[in-house]
């Protein structure tokens, strides 16, 4: 982008901060679950046509909505999407903030209202200069959080109906300053499985372990065990992570239950690494039961794949975040992190990138008290037209 295009975009984007943050701060008062966001597709749609989008789909996966718009020469050429998640988490919110949720119980903790509010300021940025040549597609996607949203639009025919040669996306990062992005080539975001374990034997009587087989044992015996195969059997540089996070028993103290469930949450970045942790998960599990005189049942469900990035659309979104930020404010080499993302399934059929905007110093995403940060506005909305008039440079 030309310094006199660049210093335009500024201005235009400068204009529709304020305009962008009232739509955030509505999103974020009207949060909607997975699979529920009819308010807010709504919303998106309405003001996507006000715009003066070309097409505008909805009830893609439900509650999913796609807006098409055409560059200055009309349909044809090369085309990119770009995706927003829409949906909350089921979250008490304890903000304090004016505009806090006024659902009770549901609350935007994860700044999917800052993802698609930032997307609608670009989205009507751009169909006011339809500064570039193509099609740009803009992806409002349902249930991120529950429910894998984006293999369902997927699967609801997103990419044979809409013709994207890439796709992008873009998330909020707690603990980025604002106006820094990061990325990386490669898993920037892990995988994320469930397992549920049942330990079973006759159960008995606190006070005469002897007379039975004490199953919280055998369930802590495996616990720990499980724990090795991440510090012992996997590479250090290869990234796992197991975590127990239920265990359920007796609700009596004077009982040995004759039933013990410990559930929790496998993460890994690689797919080898994946598939020898289930497999091995299975094997200590059932291998400690037997040894002590229990059963041991494994239910293991593959959720969200690892979210990789490929190496040149990582670089072309690193270059376009610079344009935006600086080159000293992109670190396009940063760590991948433990959480999962369903984008994962979108890079798993089209090439592309997925970055993180700094959201400043605060709470984690998931947390009651979490925020979008409005300072990002002007930064998000910036590197959503950088990308598209890059991706798709008018002649």
């Amino acid at each position: 982008m030309s310094e006199a295009a660049s210093g335009k975009t500024d201005n235009l984007v400068e204009g529709l901060v304020e305009e962008v943050t009232g739509w955030r701060r509505h999103l974020h008062a009207n949060p909607e679950l997975s699979f529920q966001e009819s308010e807010t597709a709504a919303y998106v749609a309405q003001n996507l046509r006000a715009f003066g989008f070309d097409e505008v789909h909805e009830g893609i996966a439900k509650t999913g909505v796609v807006g098409v718009l055409h560059g200055r020469n009309g349909p044809g050429g090369r085309g990119i999407g770009v995706r927003a998640d829409m949906d909350a988490l089921p979250i008490e919110e304890i903000t304090g903030a004016q505009y806090t949720s006024t659902r009770q119980g549901v609350m935007h903790a994860c700044g999917h209202d800052g993802h698609t509010a930032l997307l609608l300021g670009a989205a009507k940025a751009l169909a006011q200069t339809r500064s570039f040549d193509g099609t740009a597609y803009f992806i409002f996607q349902p249930a991120e959080e529950f429910g894998g949203g984006g293999e369902k639009m997927i699967e609801d025919g997103l990419f044979e109906r809409f013709e994207m040669d890439e796709v992008y996306g873009l998330h909020n990062g707690p603990g980025v300053d604002v106006g820094k992005f990061e990325i990386r080539p490669g898993a920037i975001m892990a995988s994320a499985d469930e397992l549920v374990i049942r330990i079973a034997s006759g159960g008995g009587h606190a006070a005469m372990p002897h007379q039975t087989v004490d199953t919280v044992l055998v369930g802590a015996h495996i616990i720990v065990a499980l724990q090795a195969l991440v510090s012992r059997e996997t590479d250090a540089l290869g990234s796992a992570v197991i975590s127990i996070t239920q265990l359920s028993g007796s609700q009596a103290s004077n009982i040995i239950p004759a039933e013990v469930v410990l559930g929790g949450t496998v993460r890994t970045l690689d797919a080898g690494v994946r598939d020898r942790m289930e497999a091995r998960i299975t094997q200590v599990a059932q291998g400690i039961a037997t040894a002590m005189g229990a059963t041991a049942t494994l239910t293991y469900e593959r959720g969200y794949p690892p979210t990789v990035n490929h190496a040149k659309q990582t670089a072309f979104a690193a270059e376009a975040a610079r344009a935006v930020a600086g080159h000293y404010n992109v670190n396009d080499q940063c760590q991948p992190v433990m959480g999962a993302e369903d984008f994962a399934y979108m890079l798993e059929e089209k090439p592309g990138a997925y970055i993180v905007l700094g959201n400043g110093d605060g709470p984690v995403c998931h947390m009651p008290d979490y925020d979008f940060n409005d300072d990002a506005i002007p930064f998000g909305v910036r590197y959503w037209i950088e990308l598209i008039e890059r991706a798709l440079p008018a002649e």
